[in-house]
């Protein structure tokens, strides 16, 4: 019996080391006793997470994202980076009320290209976040910004940072993420590492989601359904690496007003829009160009249009 117990808690405490190295946020050992669960927050409270609401969806991440440590969040195509990252400002809404200090977004200068900037007065607006407190770094380079994230992580300042990458890279692996997360890690401060038109690929992240837009349910007026309206943003999100549960898949809303999360259940109703009808087929007539379109010679040279030229701003929902 004595030996059993010693092997036992020799057992347990070689789990324990390996999802240290591993950066693991739970594991579990069938004892005598039954499943006992055994949390390593790295010197982090047992309870330390950013739970988000939707009591499932909570669930099924054992408790809440964790409140320290790197963070997958994956955008497949370009036409939900929008989406990844207003799911994203949701997470970090949660950290808002807890500190003051400042948010950091960190992006790719072909990122903002393709996705637009972060949109403040939407900030503002659907997550309650002051824009003052956001900054924003932009590399031409990963490992430029691979480093100002890494810099970042270790200073007692930042409430969180937002790593943002566009496609697959050599440079973003095991050993960059592991950085990525000690120093997260260490900082007791979450990192979110937000790729956009990025493959699931190895890292040291405990948790990937892949986000993609939902379609919109319907509005509630007095608790009841309001007719012909639009509801808030929602979210279809897949848990496709979990250490503690196996993979799952949830359509979360974003009320603006109470700022937090909701899960959609089979019984809320959805929009549907109803194609076209009765409407002749608008064709252009070949050679016409639709954009910019502009009476004759008030373009100019080079098929530009003019005036001065704004970047883009990114949008969900």
């Amino acid at each position: 019996m004595a030996s059993s117990a010693v092997a036992r808690e020799t057992i347990v405490s070689l789990r324990h080391q390996i999802a240290k190295i591993e950066g693991r946020l739970a594991e579990t050992f069938d004892g005598e006793h039954g499943d006992v669960h055994l949390r390593r927050q790295d010197g982090l409270p047992q309870g330390d997470f950013l739970a988000t609401g939707a009591e499932r969806f909570d669930a099924a991440l054992g408790g809440g994202l964790p409140g320290a440590g790197l963070t997958e969040i994956h955008a497949t195509g370009m036409r939900d980076a929008g989406a990844a990252a207003g799911f994203v400002m949701g997470l970090v809404h949660l950290l808002v009320e807890r500190t003051s200090s400042p948010l950091l977004w960190v992006g790719l200068s072909e990122s903002f290209r393709e996705a637009g900037y972060p949109y403040p007065p939407g900030i503002r607006f659907l997550h309650g976040i002051d824009p003052s407190r956001l900054l924003i770094a932009q590399a031409q380079k990963l490992n430029d910004a691979l480093w100002i994230a890494e810099q970042a992580a270790s200073i007692d300042g930042f409430a969180a940072i937002l790593l943002e990458t566009r496609g697959p890279s050599a440079h973003l692996d095991l050993t960059a993420t592991r950085r990525l997360h000690r120093r997260a890690l260490d900082a007791g401060r979450p990192l979110f590492l937000l790729r956009q038109m990025a493959v699931c690929e190895p890292t040291a992240a405990p948790f990937r989601m892949v986000i993609t837009s939902a379609p919109a349910g319907t509005r509630y007026l007095l608790g009841k359904p309001l007719a012909r309206s639009i509801g808030p943003p929602a979210f279809l999100v897949r848990i496709t690496k979990n250490r503690i549960n196996p993979p799952s898949e949830f359509i979360l809303e974003w009320n603006a007003h109470a700022h937090a999360f909701h899960e959609r259940t089979a019984a809320d109703p959805v929009v549907v829009v109803p194609a076209s009808q009765h409407r002749a087929t608008a064709a252009a007539a070949p050679g016409t160009i639709l954009a910019f379109s502009s009476p004759a010679g008030s373009t100019p040279a080079g098929g530009q249009p003019s005036g001065e030229q704004h970047p883009a701003h990114r949008g969900h929902g």
